[in-house]
């Protein structure tokens, strides 16, 4: 018997009064180190409703297309800066101790993934869900009832968005419309908003070419500084970010390239820790001589692939770039990982490592490899690629700051376009989408008998605060504009929304404001089902910091602390 059951004993035996239960429960804090922690019930919740509505309010001034930048600030080496207004770049960038926040985190992360926009609509409208949960568990609605109605209520919503969807892919001319209208809606709230109809115009370009697919890979985006952001421009085939050597061939017309990962000096003599004695400088030269005798070896192998270009990842030195000039071949050393990856990927050749085996190596084909300039920067060029819908993007603009929210923007674009290729079906935007399952959900509220009706009411009011956040972020009376949005809706097949640009109610069908139904969808499900994990949970304990002792005990490991939420059927 251990020391807790001799305590529980001794307890119960000096008070038999007292229930071996509670004798027990007065002991389980023993089962804990003592720098761990437990919250339970309502202190639980709280802190979960805390972190979450913490982080809501945090990304909420981002919604929209007057939505407000934050400016990230790394503590490391070089106090690195970003700026953005993207939802999963700020959350991603952020150290946050709340295992509640951490949930909406993870949701945003998996928006970014599988959809690639709605990464702050998400967040936000799982953090209202949660500010309306906070009071109806104040009311005394148990929470197992909140979360029975808003599964009600989410099922009501999906149903009202799948029966106003809009679908025309039949119609080509109208389906590029939709996809125009869907990029401009999800770049007018980014750095790109001036020029969205341009930069609209490139993404939609850019994901037609790649007839249906859903491989963003074949889409390069290149960053150049210098110049506005209306001088970026869409190029057939792919631009490699290097310079053709000297003495190489500018240009090659039918190129047969063999992309490579090897390393060019691995013959020379490397025996660490030891050394070469010679008694001559004739030894030293014969040493040399076997070393550049094995390298024009290893060249010839690679030479006898019938190539005309070979591309390597590592460096390639002085003396194997001679004989790959003298062999007609157009050598471009020290390629970065992701380009070398995405080259073989558009010409349709493998990274080989080995040249033994000519025929079993597949290598990469194009029409024409040349050096282009952008701005002062020479590059290499491959049109005519294999992969017929491979394209770049070049971005210009004024800095690397502005460049990297450019590319942030243009990926959320270019995600979205390319999930609407595959799923076709349009929703208007500007708040629309909400007030049309808001409705459909206030009339369930209204069928519905019980305390189930307070949930799906106060999951209507959690969609709506959506355009009331749109309005906010503008400078308009969101109290007003709702109020006129819920009289319009209540009209038939009304397409009434925020037009933030008039700061009124407007036409959503006229303005061409248009959202994916597929991003919608997928931020009313993933929000509905954050808050009611995060309303499941009745503890939270954190674990104690593993001591040194303890690890070196465990064999040596070395673990994390951890939070471990607890989630128990509540009764």
């Amino acid at each position: 018997m251990n020391k807790i059951d001799c305590d529980v004993k001794c307890y119960y035996e000096s008070d038999p009064s007292t229930s071996l239960f509670d004798c027990a429960s007065l002991f389980v804090e023993r089962l804990l180190k003592d720098d761990a922690t437990e919250e339970k019930g309502e202190r639980a919740r709280m802190a979960s409703f805390i972190g979450a509505m913490a982080i809501c309010d945090l990304l909420k001034t981002t919604l929209g297309p007057k939505g407000m930048d934050k400016i990230l600030q790394s503590t490391g080496r070089g106090r690195g800066v970003t700026v953005t207004n993207d939802g999963a770049t700020i959350l991603k960038s952020l150290l946050i101790d709340n295992p509640a926040a951490k949930v909406l985190v993870d949701i945003s992360k998996v928006q970014d993934d599988e959809v690639g926009d709605g990464t702050t609509s998400v967040v936000v409208l799982a953090g209202e869900l949660l500010r309306e949960a906070e009071k109806l568990v104040n009311m005394k609605i148990h929470p197992m009832t909140i979360i029975s109605g808003f599964r009600m209520a989410a099922e009501c919503a999906r149903d009202a968005l799948l029966q106003r969807a809009m679908d025309n892919k039949e119609d080509s001319d109208k389906f590029r419309s939709d996809l125009m209208n869907i990029a401009m809606t999800t770049l007018s709230s980014k750095i790109l908003s001036q020029d969205k109809e341009y930069f609209a115009g490139l993404a939609v370009d850019a994901v037609l070419r790649l007839k249906g697919s859903t491989n963003l890979e074949a889409i390069q985006i290149l960053k150049k500084t210098g110049g506005s952001l209306k001088d970026s421009f869409l190029d057939e085939g792919f631009i490699l970010d290097k310079k053709i050597g000297l003495g190489q061939p500018k240009r090659i017309e039918n190129a047969k390239i063999l992309v490579a990962n090897t390393a060019m000096d691995t013959d020379k003599v490397k025996i660490y820790g030891a050394r070469v004695r010679v008694d001559s400088m004739a030894k030293v030269a014969e040493i040399e001589a076997a070393e550049k005798q094995k390298m024009r070896e290893k060249v010839q192998k690679i030479i006898g692939h019938g190539i005309n270009c070979f591309v390597n990842r590592q460096l390639i030195y002085n003396f194997p770039e001679e004989l790959f000039a003298d062999a007609g071949i157009l050598a471009i050393e020290h390629a970065d990982f992701e380009g070398i990856e995405r080259l073989a990927l558009v010409t349709g050749g493998d990274i080989a490592s080995t040249f033994d085996n000519p025929e079993s190596v597949k290598l990469g084909h194009c029409k024409v490899i040349e050096e282009v300039m952008i701005g002062e920067d020479r590059l290499i060029h491959f049109s005519g690629v294999e992969m017929g819908q491979a394209c770049t993007i070049v971005l210009r603009g004024a800095s690397e700051h502005v460049l990297d929210e450019a590319e942030r923007s243009l990926h959320d674009a270019l995600c979205v376009l390319s999930q609407t290729v595959n799923d076709t079906r349009v929703l208007y935007g500007g708040g629309w989408p909400e007030m049309v399952m808001a409705k459909e959900v206030d009339e369930l509220a209204r069928k519905t008998p019980g305390k189930k009706s307070h949930a799906i009411e106060a999951f209507s009011r959690a969609l709506q605060s959506i355009p009331t956040i749109i309005a906010d972020n503008a400078g308009l009376d969101s109290a007003d504009l709702i109020s006129q949005l819920r009289a319009e809706h209540h009209k038939e097949q009304s397409t009434a929304g925020i037009d933030v640009i008039s700061g009124g109610v407007g036409d959503m069908e006229k303005l061409g404001i248009s959202e994916s139904f597929k991003a919608k969808l997928a931020v009313l499900l993933s929000a509905t089902e954050a808050a009611e994990m995060i309303l499941r949970v009745d503890e939270i304990v954190t674990c104690a910091p593993r001591r040194r002792d303890d690890r070196i005990s465990s064999g040596g490991h070395i673990w994390d602390d951890g939070v471990c939420i607890i989630m128990k059927a509540l009764s």
